[in-house]
């Protein structure tokens, strides 16, 4: 249900698929990834103890992303920094993947509804390069 996606030794993404339902609260990501994905479990009746985030300077080197497949199936694809191809994954509706380094494409297989989640902020054609 939890696949980490290491190819040539480097750990390129992360997807939890759609059937994984924890128990209780787990975080997927490692604490020193530049971006947190968990899923949060409470029961009825029960409180987030209300709260602000401190202003704390971070340095995040690249744009990881998240991907949440609101509908659909698509194929992803990996690329590494020489822009070769180094493998594939099938997503498909409500699987999540986080992508954390490497290059990526993806074929849409059916209509396909994506939500994205990245590190801002949007820097336009400075923040990609297609290839």
């Amino acid at each position: 249900m939890i696949k980490e996606v290491i190819i040539n030794g480097e750990r390129l993404a992360l997807i939890v698929r759609s059937q994984f339902s924890p128990q209780s609260t787990q975080f997927f990501t490692k604490d020193d990834d530049t971006l947190q994905l968990g899923f949060i479990v409470y029961g009825a009746g029960k409180f987030i103890t209300p709260h602000v985030h401190k202003s704390v300077t971070r340095t995040i080197i690249g744009t990881p992303e998240v991907l949440v497949v609101k509908s659909g199936k698509l194929k992803t694809t990996f690329y590494n920094d020489e822009r070769n191809e180094i493998g594939e994954e099938m997503l498909f509706t409500g699987d999540i993947i986080v992508l954390f380094k490497g290059g990526h494409g993806f074929e849409m297989i059916e209509n396909t509804t994506l939500i994205e989640v990245k590190q801002g902020p949007y820097l336009g054609e400075l923040d990609k390069e297609k290839f």
